[in-house]
């Protein structure tokens, strides 16, 4: 069984969002989800999109839980970068989250121009420091099914004045009641 509150055959052609804290399983839980579509036979309608940074313990990519990344379309950078961990001040913060913009609007634009019936994304939120959520809603109506993780938490709350982790926390909200099921961890 992937999840309690999980049957893979329920979520197909649904937008689903996997929320909750630093730690919670989100990651972890997407990773099982992947597995068990790609064991179905769905790989090669599957695109991934990782946007999760590499910070110590905190934030990992689905490649951490899974051997089946090379069975989909897999994009994701090295040079994303956790605002909040590594930005020493709001402005550096701020900088952080425009860079990992860019990197993960590249990803958007080729997913748009060849889309799958199923997108993947791991930690949205990173996208969502200073990203569109119209861009996020254009993704999401190019797949049939859309299934994302996000943080929403408190353990990352403080952004040095930032103004990021309000931004995050009302985009997720917004995200939220746009998906048919929303999976609290």
């Amino acid at each position: 069984m992937v999840h309690p509150n999980i049957d893979v055959d329920k979520i197909l052609n649904k937008k689903i969002l996997i929320i909750g804290d630093v730690g919670s399983g989100k990651t972890r839980l997407t990773a099982r989800i992947l597995d068990e579509l790609v064991s179905r036979g769905f790989g090669d309608i599957i695109t991934v999109i990782d946007m999760a940074p590499s910070v110590g313990n905190i934030g990992s990519r689905l490649s951490t839980y899974t051997k089946v990344i090379e069975k989909v379309r897999y994009f994701f950078s090295e040079k994303i970068r956790g605002p909040r961990l590594e930005g020493k001040d709001a402005k550096e913060i701020l900088d952080i989250a425009k860079s990992n913009k860019e990197i993960v609007e590249e990803y958007l634009k080729l997913f748009l121009e060849n889309p799958t019936e199923i997108l993947i994304v791991n930690d949205i939120t990173i996208y969502f420091h200073a990203g569109e959520i119209e861009k996020v809603f254009e993704i999401m109506d190019a797949s049939k099914t859309f299934i994302a993780n996000a943080y929403y938490g408190s353990a990352l709350s403080e952004d040095k004045g930032s103004g990021l982790s309000a931004r995050e926390k009302k985009l997720v909200q917004i995200l939220s009641r746009k998906c048919d099921k929303v999976i609290i961890l």
